[in-house]
């Protein structure tokens, strides 16, 4: 029996290696263009993510927030740690912080552009999230703790959520910003304060997460 999966293998693999691919026959490149002139933004891929299919973003920034309060929800019936090992030394710090400088330049940078060039809302907050985590491992919980309460992170993150909402269904029912003159910094109607939004939400969910995960898991 081993045998006949060995040579169906085999089989399978020549396949793909000597039969042409009928779907890549097929395949209009002009779609692509049809997204990038309805969307009026370069990167088709925002395009398809805040336009095409928008309602499907909708519910991944929700399930993100549900994610942010499952984290909290399970953590609340545990003990903070007595003590947090972090690092300590010189070099580690430094390099953390010029890793979180490089990430958090990063994350505004595609927050900015993502409707110009690869990027988008959903990784300048991962890198804004990087940028947070690169701080936390390098100082102390209560520090990084008031901060956050300062800001009023938890604040900001449920108003970035309810103006995406509001924004995405705006669009969804066909009012639409100025699109702009294609490939400028204004342009796509609303993709570039979907992006900016997406990206707010996102860091600073990463932050509340970071924090929780400080204060009970620790560090090392």
């Amino acid at each position: 029996m081993k045998w006949v999966y060995i040579i169906a293998g085999v089989a399978l693999y020549l396949k793909m290696l000597l039969m042409p691919n009928a779907m890549a026959e097929t395949v209009d490149l002009s779609m692509v263009e049809t997204i990038v002139q309805d969307s009026g933004v370069p990167n088709a891929v925002s395009g398809i993510i805040f336009r095409n299919r928008l309602y499907d973003t909708i519910f991944e920034v929700v399930v993100f927030t549900l994610a942010v309060m499952g984290v909290r929800f399970l953590m609340s019936n545990e003990q903070p740690l007595t003590h947090i090992y972090q690092f300590n030394d010189q070099p580690s710090i430094v390099l953390a912080r010029l890793g979180a400088t490089i990430a958090a330049l990063v994350s505004i940078e595609l927050a900015i552009r993502g409707h110009l060039s690869p990027g988008g809302g959903f990784a300048a907050g991962v890198a804004g999230g990087t940028a947070i985590g690169l701080v936390a491992i390098t100082s102390p919980p209560e520090w990084m703790q008031k901060l956050y309460q300062r800001w009023q992170a938890a604040t900001w993150e449920k108003i970035s959520v309810l103006i995406f909402i509001i924004l995405a269904v705006i669009s969804l029912i066909g009012i639409q910003l100025p699109y702009g003159e294609m490939g400028t910094l204004l342009s796509g109607g609303m993709i570039p304060l979907l992006n900016i939004l997406v990206a707010i939400k996102v860091a600073l969910g990463s932050w509340a997460v970071i924090l929780i995960f400080i204060r009970y898991r620790g560090l090392l």
